[in-house]
């Protein structure tokens, strides 16, 4: 499960900072002995998006900015025990009921325990949504990694629907998608499902 607050903070009359931060909490099981299972937090990975508040005259949002890896795991199963760093950037075009993007980033580790694998990871998320109305979105992605050190790629392909509905005056989405892996590690998982509950705070 991923606990993923996204906060954009005004720097100025024409620029903003916005924070995405992904906190994971894991269970993992059939582990090598002693450990049997475990259960906590993992690395946290936290973006800052430098993007202009307006966006520009084709229509285009975009962003970019430093992200880094932070080793907050709870064990060493769930995190790679390296501080990392780099570049991320963030662009998407709305025409109509159509969103189109992508996200990108990459990671090399800094910092961390010796004894650990080093980190140099690319994320790549092109995405495209369509509005059906009435709150209604359909959406397709793909969240495909890349391991420059074992050299192996993950690629799931997500599909989902959202519905915005509201709680008394809170605004929210929820979403229910599977997800297909075109390409994981050996003994990777082959389908998922994914749900999602995004809580709204627009400006009034």
């Amino acid at each position: 499960m991923n606990i993923q607050p996204v906060v954009p903070i005004s720097i100025n009359d024409d620029w903003n900072v916005i924070s995405r931060t992904i906190l994971p909490i894991a269970y993992r099981d059939y582990l090598p002995p002693p450990n049997g299972n475990t259960f906590g937090l993992g690395d946290i990975t936290q973006s800052l998006f430098f993007s202009p508040k307006h966006p520009g005259p084709s229509g285009i949002i975009w962003g970019a900015g430093p992200v880094f890896l932070i080793p907050t795991a709870t064990d060493d199963f769930l995190g790679a025990g390296k501080f990392g760093m780099g570049p991320t950037a963030v662009v998407l075009k709305q025409t109509g009921p159509w969103g189109v993007g992508a996200l990108a980033n990459h990671i090399w580790s800094v910092a961390g325990d010796d004894g650990r694998q080093e980190v140099n990871s690319t994320f790549l998320q092109p995405f495209v949504s369509y509005g059906l109305g009435h709150g209604t979105t359909i959406s397709l992605n793909t969240e495909a990694s890349y391991d420059w050190v074992a050299e192996q790629w993950t690629v799931p392909i997500n599909l989902g629907v959202s519905q915005v509905f509201k709680i008394g005056d809170q605004a929210m989405s929820f979403q229910l998608g599977g997800k297909y892996f075109v390409e994981a590690p050996e003994g990777g998982p082959e389908w998922g499902i994914r749900t999602t509950l995004t809580f709204l705070f627009p400006e009034k």
